[in-house]
C-alpha cells in the first residue's frame, strides 16, 4: 500500500482521537478543582491561560487556579480576600494548579484573583 493511501485512511482516525482528547480535558479540570476544594461550585473565572474555580461551603470560600495546559511549570497564584480582611495567597511555580486557599467569610463579599503564566483574572467583589 502506498504512503498516500495510508495517510488518507489514518487522517479521520487521528482527527477523532485528537478531538476526543481535547473534549476530555475540560471535565478533568473541573474534577481536579472539586477534589481540591470542598463545597458547591459558586463561580468559574476563565482567562486565556487558565481558570479560577471558586467553591463555597457554609461560611468558607475556597479557590484554586488551574492552568489550561498543565505539565509545564509556570508562575501561578490564587488569592481570596474577604471584605475587611487580608488576602490569603498561594503563589509560586506550579505545573497544574495554585491553591487551594480557604477563607472564613461569614456573610461578607470576597475578591478572588488568579494568575497562570502571562494572564490573570480578578473578580471584583462577588458572593455578597
Amino acid at each position: 500500500m502506498r504512503s498516500g493511501a495510508i495517510h488518507r485512511r489514518l487522517a479521520p482516525v487521528l482527527a477523532v482521537l485528537t478531538a476526543s482528547g481535547l473534549l476530555a480535558a475540560a471535565p478533568v479540570q473541573a474534577a481536579e478543582a472539586s477534589a481540591l476544594c470542598p463545597g458547591r461550585k459558586a463561580r468559574t473565572l476563565p482567562f486565556s491561560t487558565g481558570s479560577v474555580h471558586v467553591y463555597k461551603r457554609g461560611d468558607y470560600v475556597c479557590a484554586v487556579t488551574l492552568a489550561k495546559n498543565g505539565g509545564v511549570k509556570r508562575q501561578m497564584s490564587v488569592s481570596v480576600q474577604a471584605r475587611g480582611g487580608r488576602p490569603v495567597v498561594d503563589e509560586g511555580r506550579f505545573a497544574h494548579h495554585a491553591g487551594p486557599v480557604t477563607v472564613h467569610v461569614g456573610r461578607r463579599c470576597v475578591w478572588v484573583r488568579g494568575r497562570a503564566g502571562a494572564d490573570s483574572v480578578s473578580s471584583g467583589w462577588i458572593l455578597c
